[in-house]
């Protein structure tokens, strides 16, 4: 529990974060600017712009507020609170003694950071994971693209004052500064200094993270859909939007960084000797540097029949939303309890008819949340007119005038079916570079190292088809198919890409969510040997510590925010949480709410290693 004292008097001041002034002001050589990179040898310059917070916030004094918000004795170290200034909010934060205001809520998804967790200078995000400096409010991990608007704090005879913009208070965001490209009429249409193939998150936060750096270059994205980047766990999660809806950036957005995407486009070869990518229709891209962010292909079924009309691969927001108007008030099968087939059952289960799941596991995410977990949310599925067929497969696929009209299992039961929605998993799209030259492991996955390199100088690879040494592992090499960990991916192929050196540390995150609630994990959890779950599964509130050997390698809940993050941010600290530590019945009697308020409070993470009291 904790108690605030009403409110005193504190204010606050939008300003440019000292990282990004010096950024524009000045070289990477520490000169005066414009900044300049040199390019095959080439030197550029660049300028750069910041949006949507000027150089001076404050030209217009009808766009600024002051509030008063508290007095300095009100937070305590370690804390965090949401203050209002009349026209907007603003998270204030004490920590070592300083006070500092930010954004209130995630750029990402809204949620309030004030229920976050705020650990050695950042906060981290209670629903998905992404964290952001409390001093400039830079994004530092992910998902999303945006970084927080950092506000002035004064404090005058112990009062602590808050001066803000209004435009920032509303659109609680910021667009980290760019360059531009610069000479963009002189390029050779068929050559590139970056070429990136697939425009997903990780190729559009490498693209921005370049753009970020002052790269002022050409910079082409290629992808095969049809669409800008957009938010694809989306797709199975609200399955009706339309892809403006949920695109990542507008178009403006693209025009005005000179960030340039080639849409329909799919490259057939590439060419490492000669530096060249080679689409499908014979097109040919010379580039300076490639990043391969091509993500995975969903697998078909293979049984008769599967050529029949309304089968689907949900791949695409024409999928997604084909499939809701064919399933309104009418019958389907989704064939697999992964994470895209149950979301799609949660998402169709009031809309539909019926909603039937046939899977070969005993019961869904076994292999990801362990049996008890999964029977927890098989039960909750059921409860919602979902109905399992598991252990089984499908052996055909029937029709009537060409259009799906039953589903055979393997089992013997038949399933009347309007339209059925395959999610038996994918493999990596990389097909294409079987002859390049580029590492492919056995099972098709780029192998890169933990600067996002491949095993050929000035090629990188991002996102669900590679494998990575995993920190958080002892550097195994694994593969995390998860949105946040594309977004970074992406950032540190940048960085890599203009020799910055950088290592990837970050902690897996994701979640899921199905009739209302979500799932949150964090860590990677493969091979794990034991589950030790606290809280109640039959009530859906539940946290869940997943062991190999005697140490916990990753943690999912439900309705127990912020728990994820909070382990989130211990294993990013590098430390070692045992099984021991976490496990009622192991002499510790911790229960995660009693963890919450160890940590929170004190800051002390000593039992986390076994050697608190």
């Amino acid at each position: 529990i904790f108690l605030f004292v009403p409110a005193v008097e504190v204010k606050i001041e939008v300003v440019i974060p000292e990282k990004e002034r010096s950024k524009e002001e000045m070289s990477p050589n520490g000169k005066a600017s414009p900044l300049i990179y040199k390019v095959n040898g080439t030197a550029r310059h660049y300028h750069l712009e910041e949006h949507p917070i000027a150089s001076n916030p404050y030209h217009n004094p009808k766009d600024v507020v002051e509030a008063s918000v508290c007095h300095v004795k009100d937070l305590e170290n370690g804390q965090m609170r949401e203050v209002d200034l009349g026209c907007g909010k603003a998270l204030l934060i004490k920590e070592s003694g300083e006070f500092h205001a930010v954004g209130h809520k995630c750029p990402h998804y809204g949620a309030p950071l004030v229920k976050g967790v705020l650990s050695k200078g950042r906060v981290r995000c209670p629903w998905h994971g992404a964290c952001f400096n409390i001093g400039t409010g830079d994004i530092e991990d992910f998902p999303g693209l945006d970084s927080l608007p950092r506000f002035q704090v004064k404090i005058e005879k112990e009062k602590v004052y808050i001066r803000a913009s209004k435009q920032a208070l509303q659109t609680q965001r910021r667009t980290k500064m760019m360059a531009k490209c610069i000479s963009l009429s002189n390029y050779n249409l068929s050559s590139t200094n970056v070429l990136i193939i697939g425009a997903g998150a990780a190729g559009l936060v490498c693209a921005e993270t370049l753009r970020q750096e002052g790269f002022s270059d050409r910079i082409v994205m290629c992808t095969m859909d049809r669409h800008l980047p957009y938010d694809r766990p989306k797709l199975s999660k609200s399955m009706d939007s339309h892809p403006e809806q949920i695109a990542l950036r507008p178009k403006e957005f693209f025009r005005t960084y000179d960030i340039e995407v080639l849409t329909e486009m799919q490259v057939a070869a590439v060419d490492i000797k000669n530096k060249t990518a080679v689409f499908k229709d014979g097109f040919k891209m010379e580039y300076n540097k490639l990043l391969i962010a091509t993500g995975n292909t969903p697998k078909a079924l293979s049984c008769k029949g599967k050529e029949v009309e309304n089968v689907f691969n949900i791949r695409t927001p024409e999928d997604a939303n084909r499939v809701v108007k064919l399933a309104t008030s009418k019958n389907v099968v989704i064939v697999g309890a992964s994470f895209l087939g149950m979301e799609v059952a949660a998402y169709l289960a009031e809309r539909a008819h019926s909603v039937s799941l046939v899977e070969l596991e005993e019961v869904p995410f076994k292999k990801f949340f362990g049996e008890r977990v999964g029977r927890a949310v098989m039960k909750m599925f059921e409860s919602n007119r979902v109905k399992f067929y598991m252990q089984t497969e499908v052996s055909e696929l029937r029709e009537q005038e060409g259009k799906l009209k039953e589903v055979v299992l393997k089992s013997g039961k038949v399933l009347r079916a309007d339209v059925c929605v395959v999610g038996v998993g994918a493999v990596p799209a990389t097909g294409f570079l079987k002859q390049s030259g580029v590492n492919i492991d056995s099972k098709g996955f780029i192998v890169v190292n933990k600067m996002m390199q491949t095993n050929i100088p000035g090629v990188f690879a991002a996102g669900d088809a590679v494998t990575f040494p995993l920190a958080l592992r002892n550097n195994k090499k694994v593969n995390v198919p998860h949105w946040q960990m594309a977004h970074m991916h992406g950032r540190i192929a940048a960085l890599n890409m203009l020799a910055h050196g950088m290592e990837i540390s970050t902690v897996p995150y994701l979640w899921t969510a199905m009739f209302g609630k979500s799932i949150r994990y964090a860590g990677h959890g493969e091979g794990f040997d034991d589950v030790v779950i606290q809280g109640d599964l039959d009530e859906l509130k539940f946290v869940a510590f997943y062991t190999k050997s005697d140490e916990v390698v990753a943690v999912a809940s439900m309705n127990y925010d912020p728990i994820v993050s909070k382990v989130a941010e211990v294993l990013a600290a590098g430390r070692t949480i045992r099984k021991r530590d976490v496990d009622p019945h192991a002499g510790k009697h911790l229960t995660a709410l009693w963890v919450f308020f160890l940590f929170f409070r004190t800051g002390d993470m000593s039992w986390l290693t076994g050697k608190g009291s």
